[in-house]
């Protein structure tokens, strides 16, 4: 679908756009990254090829074709473009030998189809009388006029490029089974000879780069060969058609600068205005002369690495210099002896035009890259486009792609760096965690049966000391060692729970009727009877898909913590606030308290620390409730203002992927 003179080598495209910026018929389309010329709406002008600093753009090539089927048949003539000085700058009287070596029959010049062609112009100019004539010399603007300015079609004139008559002036007086190639600077001329308004005419086009690999290839070193000219016919004022204003020269049409019938337009810029100026109805001079490039000279393939005003004086000392040995008797016979040639041609309708988004459209894409409002279009170009609406438009048009936008991508790529190192703290934790889990159950374990033994003897003791008139001090000892047994019993115990967080039981569950069943248990305890709670429900038909058990302990743990931190305050409030959104339950536990310093929240999810009096707590209780947390593919943080208080926001799914399920 996308193959044509011009294509994107995958490997070489490095999504740096210049060519999609630089492109004029937005013929380049973003695919997976990879900036892909499409064929029907490409008008071969060229330009991407002399951005690309990678070299990702591949050039149709002739020249298999013509090493290997057209120069052995020993028919083989070669048609130079009159800009070839500018190309080899040094040794362009050395081109025609060099040719012929290869094994051309004769080579020719372009130029004389220029001159053919000149006549043809005076007369068409002085004919149409009613509407402004476009040149169609440049097969880069008659392309992009078919598909992307078709009402101008009938501006253009019916008259072939100066290659096209060369071909068939070749082809009448030297016969149809003879192979035309033209070597020029131009790509846009690949899709010329091909045109079905033209084809026959010529049968190769090969540009001045792809004559220099031959060179190369064939080990041809122009510094060893002879000058030659060229065979016949010889050109006259045709040699100035690849300079500005050079079809004027050569038709003889005034050039004036105070002519206002009369412009001539050179590079894409000023030609892209004067072309939608003319569809405006903006300008209505008679004829325009528009090249696509700064005239042939500064073509895609010329290859000489000089200067503009460099090749331009390259040109003009080589039209000096044949100029006196030039025979216009002989010209002019052969003029009139190939005034029978048709030198007539039309052109189609080519659209490619694609609709026009609705604006809801446009807005749309837009907000799919965060451009919510005007101030967030950046215009930067860095997609290629030179404003944000216009690369909206290109990607409703099927054109371009969302991952275009760098500072959209940035943004990605940051959101995508935080939550990956969001992901990897939570995985470094969920192995710590895991370590420490796998320790709790081998100490628990151990430890479960002697400290049983020295609850049970140190119980048997104390009953015998209560029965006994030993000393009452003894009493209290032992109810010492009970008390702190049962202290290393909770301990254990919560062991036991850090370590079994790996096991969840799925049912429906209500969380606000667990946390209402939570507080039951906490309002009986006397030294919390002085506490408010506030417990505000939105969610009070919502059921959730979690471990009803565990839940509970995440409650207990963080409503148990918020009491104890009211201990020295003088409001003692608990808020408990139930939430959702799309697809999760959302629970606020916000209490009045002491506060946690900002140096240690970092660290109340460790396991172990605390900042609880000794015999107060053993520093698992948060430990346990973020591995729970996360063991139900849900998110636990905080906030806390010291001496102001602490608020626990726990997010969780209502679906989970796994239901009525033992995970183990």
């Amino acid at each position: 679908m996308f193959e044509g003179i011009v294509t994107t080598i995958g490997q070489k495209c490095k999504r740096c756009y210049s060519c999609i910026r630089e492109c004029p018929a937005r013929a380049i389309k973003v695919i997976n990254g990879q900036a892909v010329v499409i064929k029907e709406r490409c008008i071969s002008c060229g330009y991407c090829t002399k951005v690309c600093s990678q070299n990702a753009k591949r050039i149709k090539s002739d020249v298999e074709i013509v090493l290997h089927d057209f120069i052995p048949s020993d028919n083989a003539v070669a048609m130079l473009a009159p800009s070839f000085p500018a190309s080899f700058p040094k040794l362009y009287s050395k081109i025609p030998t060099a040719l012929r070596l290869i094994g051309f029959k004769q080579v020719t010049e372009a130029a004389f189809g220029a001159d053919l062609i000149s006549k043809h112009y005076s007369e068409y100019i002085e004919n149409k009388n009613d509407e402004t004539i476009i040149s169609s010399a440049c097969p880069a603007i008659y392309n992009w006029i078919e598909k992307y300015y078709t009402d101008l079609i009938p501006n253009v004139a019916k008259i072939v490029s100066p290659m096209i008559a060369m071909g068939r002036y070749l082809k009448k007086n030297l016969g149809d089974e003879t192979k035309v190639v033209f070597i020029g600077p131009c790509i846009a001329k690949k899709s010329e000879y091909i045109d079905e308004e033209v084809e026959g005419a010529v049968d190769a086009v090969l540009t001045f780069v792809e004559l220099k690999n031959v060179f190369e290839d064939l080990n041809i070193n122009l510094n060893a060969l002879n000058e030659s000219d060229f065979d016949p016919p010889h050109s006259y004022t045709g040699k100035a058609y690849p300079l500005t204003g050079g079809l004027l020269k050569t038709s003889n049409i005034s050039g004036d600068i105070l002519e206002k019938e009369i412009i001539v337009v050179e590079g894409k810029s000023r030609a892209e205005e004067v072309i939608e100026e003319i569809a405006q109805k903006k300008i209505k001079s008679k004829f325009i002369d528009i090249l696509f490039c700064e005239g042939c000279i500064n073509g895609p393939a010329i290859d000489s690495g000089l200067s503009f005003y460099s090749r331009r004086e390259k040109v003009i000392n080589y039209i000096n210099e044949n100029i006196n040995t030039f025979d216009k008797r002989v010209w002019q016979s052969t003029i009139f002896n190939n005034r029978d040639i048709n030198l007539d041609r039309g052109f189609v309708n080519k659209n490619q035009l694609r609709e026009m988004p609705s604006e809801e459209e446009i807005r749309e894409i837009l907000s799919r890259t965060s451009k919510y409002v005007k101030s967030d279009e950046l215009n930067c170009g860095s997609c290629g486009y030179p404003t944000c609406r216009e690369y909206a438009v290109a990607i409703a048009k099927n054109l371009a792609e969302d991952d275009m936008c760098l500072p959209f991508l940035i943004d990605k790529l940051e959101m995508a760096n935080k939550e990956l190192q969001e992901t990897q703290e939570q995985l470094h934790s969920a192995e710590k965690l895991a370590s420490i889990g796998q320790l709790a159950a081998g100490i628990a374990h151990e430890i479960n049966n002697p400290l049983g033994s020295i609850m049970l003897y140190a119980s048997m003791l104390k009953r015998k000391i209560e029965n006994s008139t030993q000393c009452e001090q003894n009493s209290e000892d032992l109810k010492l060692i009970i008390e702190e047994a049962n202290r290393c019993k909770n301990i254990v115990s919560n062991l036991l729970n850090f370590a079994r967080q790996g096991k969840l039981k799925i049912s429906e569950v209500s969380v606000g009727e667990i946390i209402m069943n939570v507080l039951l248990i906490l309002k009986v305890k006397p030294e919390l009877s002085n506490i408010s709670y506030n417990v505000n429900n939105e969610t009070s038909e919502l059921v959730i898909e979690a471990d009803a058990d565990q839940l509970k302990q995440i409650f207990m743990n963080l409503i148990s913590n918020a009491c104890e931190s009211l201990e020295n305050s003088e409001i003692k409030v608990v808020n408990i606030n139930l939430k959702r959104n799309d697809e999760n339950i959302i629970i606020e536990v916000t209490d009045t308290g002491c506060g946690i310093p900002q140096e240690n929240l970092n660290k109340i999810f460790t396991p172990f620390f605390t900042t609880k009096k000794i015999g107060k707590g053993t520093g698992l209780g948060l430990a346990i409730t973020y591995g729970i947390i996360k063991m139900h593919k849900g998110d636990i943080k905080v906030k806390s203002v010291v001496d102001k208080g602490t608020s626990f926001t726990i997010t969780l799914p209502i679906k989970q992927n796994f239901i009525n399920t033992m995970l183990n």
